[in-house]
């Protein structure tokens, strides 16, 4: 039973299914975004339809850019964008509605600070308490002013932009591509080279897509690990047509259903195998899942560029399919680096690391208690509540696993964040009993459809 307030999740006897993930959530903002960046008419097949990434639409048609929903199957959907441009763009009449979207304000911020005009973005609860005092800086030293609530560290966020602005040579202290991506976009506007330093190189799709709009973006790797990104400001974004592969945080959540099930083959189509993506898939095999990668010859477009030589040329985005199959996990070690490169699946691998054999460390998580809620707190709430031990130290987590043994069944609190959402419903897969999910609607802010799927891989 599925409704807007409670899910009650039943055990499977086995997983089977052939499926496509909804379109990449962070690519689909992205898109989005640039598309209203570049002058002309742009088109974008198989966004992510959820919650976070309409919310982008929206605040791109508020702007002044031609917004226009052609197609779509309620997990995925196609625009047409005709945008004048960047310098084309209108100071909207109201406040900017990012919803749930720390993605959505974020980066907006970024590319609002280059911009004449003074904008407010707001959001729903949850967004209100996400942290922003990490773009306000780097913007505020490029020449924007920007203001939020509580000492400038909560939204809402108000932007006055400024053109020019100037370019920067800056650190990022926490990995984040979303400070990135904003400190970047607003490098666009500015006069001079930006230089975004990372100490862990974090996901590359902005950079990515602006190189395939014609923007040259450069990469310095640094001997101990460290990345450096650099722009040269007065750069146009071009208008392109772009094709979003599937999204590799949402497979996740069915790579880690197929291997801790006892009897379970899972087919996932078109995911996009980013390498500043792909962690969630090696720390599962490096626990010993059985996931299988495919090639594929469907032709996403600029999503399925390379070089040359066959290798990943750092401009499009590399796929492919991949099937699981049931398998026995043992534990691993997770540093701070390893986090970082997984954060969003980080809640999914903690299912995975109580169902292994012995203790997974995860240490340095931290950042995880500023998402949609305290995914921390509410992770080991609801495993320990299904059987888990899981102990927490600061903000490093140890999970001791169960070797296989299945969970209970009992009842969870979502939190009202997606991600929370899904990782007790595919517990419940496992559980010796069934599972009960307050406020699974939230879901659908990155998976729309997720329970349909659900549903549909019980065979």
């Amino acid at each position: 039973m599925i409704s807007a307030d409670v899910a009650t999740i039943l055990p499977a006897a086995r997983l089977r299914g052939d499926f496509r993930p909804p379109g990449d959530k962070s690519i689909s903002h992205r898109a989005l975004l640039f598309a209203a960046m570049a002058a002309g008419e742009s088109h974008i097949t198989g966004a992510g339809d959820g919650a976070d990434v309409r919310s982008t639409a929206g605040i791109m048609a508020a702007l002044g850019a031609t917004v226009e929903r052609v197609a779509g199957d309620g997990r995925r959907v196609d625009y047409r964008i005709d945008s004048p441009g960047a310098d084309g763009l209108r100071e909207p009449e109201r406040t900017l509605d990012c919803g749930n979207s720390g993605t959505s304000l974020r980066l907006i911020a970024g590319f609002l600070a280059g911009l004449p005009m003074t904008c407010v973005l707001d959001g729903d609860d949850s967004l209100r308490r996400r942290p922003v005092a990490r773009i306000i800086e780097p913007l505020r030293s490029m020449g924007a002013v920007l203001h939020g609530r509580h000492h400038d560290s909560l939204p809402p966020l108000t932007v006055v932009g400024h053109t020019p602005l100037r370019a920067v040579d800056i650190s990022t202290p926490v990995p984040s591509a979303q400070v990135k991506s904003a400190i970047l976009l607003a490098g666009l506007r500015a006069e001079g080279r930006t230089t975004v330093r990372e100490g862990v190189a974090t996901r590359d799709h902005t950079e990515r897509m602006l190189r395939a709009r014609g923007v040259p973006v450069q990469r310095e790797d640094g001997p101990d690990g460290s990345v450096a990104w650099s722009l040269q400001g007065g750069g146009t974004v071009q208008a392109i047509d772009e094709r979003i592969p599937g999204d590799v945080s949402a497979a996740a959540f069915w790579l880690v259903a197929g291997s801790v099930h006892a009897d379970a083959e899972l087919t996932l189509r078109h995911v996009g195998v980013n390498p500043t993506r792909r962690a969630i898939i090696d720390l599962l095999r490096a626990m010993g899942a059985d996931i299988e990668e495919r090639s594929t010859n469907v032709d996403l477009g600029v999503a399925a560029v390379s070089g040359p030589d066959g290798f990943d040329d750092g401009v499009g985005e590399p796929i492919a399919d991949l099937v699981v199959r049931s398998a026995e996990l043992r534990a691993i070690d997770l540093e701070p680096d390893d986090v970082a490169a997984a954060i969003d699946e980080i809640p999914i691998l903690c299912l995975a690391a109580a169902q292994a054999r012995g203790t997974t460390t995860i240490r340095g998580a931290g950042e995880l208690r500023h998402k949609e809620s305290d995914r921390i707190a509410g992770i080991v709430a609801g495993l320990s509540a299904m059987g888990a031990r899981i102990d927490i130290d600061g903000d490093d987590l140890r999970i001791h696993g169960s070797g296989g043994a299945p969970l209970r069944g009992a009842a969870t609190d979502s939190l009202d964040d997606h991600r929370l959402s899904m990782t007790f419903a595919i517990a419940g897969l496992i559980a010796s009993d069934q599972t009960i999910i307050s406020r699974p609607g939230s879901a659908a802010i990155s998976y729309p459809g997720f329970f349909d799927d659900l549903q549909g891989v019980r065979a």
